[in-house]
């Protein structure tokens, strides 16, 4: 995954920015936020891929993981045992959305999602219901 090392790098030396820190995540929400209206159909992919990997790469540096291919096949980070971050989809999030959906809110989300327990999943459920279970309909 160097190729996404070094879009990121390309990325913060056109932003101006000393590191890859929660400051040059704010910078880059902002540089979204003003370009998201001329960005063309046609460049779409390459600015999402571009500024996706720096957004990743500051993941990477402030909370740890590593750029990973998941089952399916999407590329994220992991970050840790059971959370995986897809920062390229958040990025053009801000781009079709807007600051509702801003790649610096998402940033400050990491956290609480490094905590947050996996949920629990169900790998079964009885077929047929018993009839005990069911309900009837009411009006």
């Amino acid at each position: 995954m160097e190729e996404l090392r070094a879009a990121a790098e390309a990325v913060r030396q056109q932003l101006n920015v000393p590191a890859f820190d929660e400051a040059a995540v704010q910078i880059l929400a902002e540089f979204i936020e003003k370009q998201r209206h001329d960005i063309g159909d046609a460049d779409k992919v390459n600015v999402v891929s571009a500024l996706g990997s720096f957004l990743g790469e500051c993941i990477i540096r402030a909370f740890g993981g590593c750029w990973i291919h998941n089952e399916a096949g999407v590329v994220g980070i992991q970050l840790g045992a059971h959370t995986f971050v897809r920062p390229f989809e958040h990025v053009d999030r801000q781009l079709t959305h807007g600051l509702a959906e801003s790649v610096s809110g998402f940033y400050q989300s990491v956290p609480s999602r490094l905590t947050a327990q996996p949920a629990r999943r169900l790998t079964w459920i009885p077929l047929p219901l018993p009839t005990t279970a069911r309900r009837p309909l009411t009006r």
